[in-house]
């Protein structure tokens, strides 16, 4: 078996800006942008960094947004009030998006995990309960023109406990099967998940030999991806690592799409400015572009 394998890693000062939001002509063509990563919250400013972030948005007017989770500062370890007041405050912000909005499920929109936040398994909205009683179903799919795309929960508490680790449940892959069943093998698909699939992030920065750990990676990517041989499989959008890569593999693009907040409203990460990205679809040729939408931290 012959394995194509490209990489591309966007580092600091070479970000790409977009000048038009709707550049394809072709009847299947569109652009959509993948907004991942906003931790939104009270503090640091982010509320008003968020909506900067969204005012570039619509300025260049695509055609719907995918988030790709950690939408909120946090639920794992906080209180059930503190939460609450959290999924209040990026669903009114939210709103402020001038398209259709398809949100991910990220880590730091599960609620409880941490024991600092005083609640256990018993708890009516523990785990992915909340976000799912305020933001809807934790995994979906959708159609836009021919292509298909499947948003997934990449987050799963560790067992026994005390914290969570990168994994699609057997429920999500039952309902793969079936889903995928009744879908043309020539239809284009995508996918968002929080945490990625693969990455180089962890060699990059901690050496070549360095093993991904359960928190920075889906453990069971090769069974998710196992579902769609014999698909049209040509897009997974991935967040969570706060960095920017594209690696291209088996006809596949896996984009890591780097990170609203950067490092946490802090300022740039590893020199990654606040951003995101817009993807241009032109029938099956993508294009993604990193846009740092001019945030400024306060001192």
């Amino acid at each position: 078996m012959i394995i194509q394998l490209a990489i591309i890693v966007l580092m600091a000062g070479s970000c790409r800006q977009a000048e038009t939001g709707k550049e394809a002509e072709d009847t299947e063509g569109f652009v959509f942008a993948f907004v991942t990563d906003i931790h939104v919250q009270p503090e640091r400013n982010a509320t008003e960094g968020f909506r900067q972030a969204i005012r570039k948005v619509n300025e260049l007017d695509p055609d719907f947004v995918i988030t790709g989770g950690d939408l909120i500062m946090d639920a794992l370890g906080v209180t059930y009030e503190r939460a609450d007041s959290l999924y209040d405050l990026y669903e009114e912000t939210v709103q402020e998006f001038d398209m259709p909005v398809y949100n991910t499920i990220g880590n730091h929109e599960v609620f409880g995990y941490y024991e600092e936040s005083g609640v256990d398994s018993t708890h009516p909205f523990y785990g992915d309960k909340l976000y799912e009683s305020r933001m809807g179903k934790r995994y979906y799919a959708f159609n836009y023109k021919n292509w298909r795309f499947y948003i997934l929960d990449s987050v799963e508490e560790m067992p026994g406990g005390g914290g969570y680790y990168g994994y699609v449940d057997r429920e999500q892959i039952e309902w793969l099967k079936e889903d995928l069943q009744d879908v043309d093998t020539e239809t284009p698909l995508a996918i968002s998940v929080h945490i990625p699939m693969i990455t180089v992030q962890t060699q990059l920065v901690h050496g070549t030999t360095v093993p991904n750990n359960q928190g920075s990676v889906i453990t069971n990517a090769n069974q998710v991806l196992e579902l769609f041989e014999g698909h049209n499989l040509k897009l997974v959008l991935q967040g969570h690592l706060h960095a920017y890569e594209e690696i291209y593999a088996n006809g596949i693009y896996f984009i890591t799409g780097g990170a609203v907040c950067a490092r946490w409203w802090q300022g740039p990460r590893r020199g990654m400015e606040e951003g995101f990205l817009m993807v241009d679809v032109n029938d099956q040729k993508i294009d993604a572009e990193y846009i740092d939408f001019g945030w400024t931290v306060e001192e």
